[in-house]
């Protein structure tokens, strides 16, 4: 039987702050050419494209572009290129392909398209000599090497950190650059906080909601997959600005809620949420800087916000990782699941 230390999961997850590391040092250059032509030819709207952990790596990047750029960021659906054959009015536009393969006949199809119709393509790939990186006009390797699990953990992290290393050089904000540089420390810190409240109250659990808001939203949205994927728990991922919307009608004793939030305008309603769930009789998980109490879950202190949901990832991953073996599975292979799925 595996150990939580034995599992390609865990093993590929610690790699992230070396992965990291080496990509801000090989792409500089790259990022640096890329945020000085965007700077020049500004495009009018970026659109991304992706699937599964890769487009919570894009929903990460909606707000990040947004709230650092100003501009309006949307997702694409592959689909509406490979099977409805709909040309996207995308002229003028910044079209970023996310993909840990690259070799998707979807977002292949989805990404000429866009070309073809005057976007500037840009693809984030694992695989340098992959189908998506020979079309698009640049290329930026995410640099995480050989990723064996099914479970994407490294390859999405080092998205995230494409995504705000693109931003620093786009915007030549120094106080970014700076937390961008510091990333790699802040993932070492981060790796051994201890998360054990989550992985002995996550054992015996059906079902959760794993709630995020901002620049956490996307983090909440990966590791509600990461829960279905690796250890047959039912969990959803909800906005803390929606989950009372509806969805909070199904929590009680038996229904908990993770929370995850950074310290930005989005902590005081998350927090406010949380509270509220808790008072119901909800266990309550909560993973914030300064959280306290019983069910709060460390992350290292005087991080940026935005750097922060790359943390909470991380320290999860790890956490996933001895989930699915108390709960009977291999994290490394999910039953049902491969490692690249080619959708059309």
């Amino acid at each position: 039987m595996k150990s939580a230390r034995d599992t390609l999961m865990y093993n590929e997850a610690q790699e992230s702050a070396e992965a990291v590391e080496r990509q801000l040092a090989q792409n500089a250059s790259i990022l640096k050419s890329l945020g000085e032509r965007l700077r020049t030819q500004p495009p009018s709207f970026i659109v991304t494209c992706a699937r599964g952990s890769s487009d919570h790596a894009a929903v990460y990047a909606k707000y990040v572009f947004e709230t650092r750029l100003g501009l309006v960021t949307a997702s694409a659906s592959p689909s509406i290129s490979s099977i409805y054959n709909t040309d996207l009015k995308v002229d003028g536009a910044l079209f970023i392909a996310i993909s840990q393969s690259g070799k998707s006949p979807d977002l292949l199809r989805s990404a000429q398209a866009a070309k073809d119709a005057g976007a500037y393509v840009v693809a984030m790939v694992n695989v340098e000599d992959s189908p998506l990186a020979g079309l698009a006009d640049t290329v930026i390797p995410l640099r995480a090497g050989p990723e064996q699990s099914v479970a994407a953990t490294k390859s999405y992290l080092a998205t995230l950190a494409a995504v705000l290393q693109l931003t620093a050089y786009w915007t030549n904000d120094d106080k970014l650059h700076a937390a961008v540089a510091r990333l790699p420390d802040d993932l070492r810190r981060g790796w051994n906080s201890d998360w054990g409240a989550l992985e002995r109250g996550l054992v015996d659990v059906q079902n959760l909601y794993v709630v995020g808001r901002g620049y956490g939203f996307g983090a909440a949205l990966e590791a509600a997959l990461k829960l279905k994927e690796t250890c047959g728990l039912h969990a959803e991922a909800f906005s803390a600005a929606e989950v009372k919307h509806g969805p909070m009608a199904l929590v009680g004793a038996n229904f908990p809620v993770l929370f995850l939030a950074q310290d930005d305008g989005t902590l005081e309603n998350t927090l406010a949420v949380a509270a509220e769930f808790r008072a119901r009789g909800v266990r309550v998980w909560v993973a914030a800087p300064g959280a306290e109490g019983p069910d709060a879950l460390p992350l290292p202190s005087g991080v940026e916000a935005i750097v922060t949901p790359l943390l909470a990832v991380q320290s999860f991953y790890r956490a996933a990782s001895a989930v699915s073996l108390a709960r009977g599975y291999d994290p490394d292979v999910p039953p049902h699941l491969r490692k690249v799925t080619e959708t059309v």
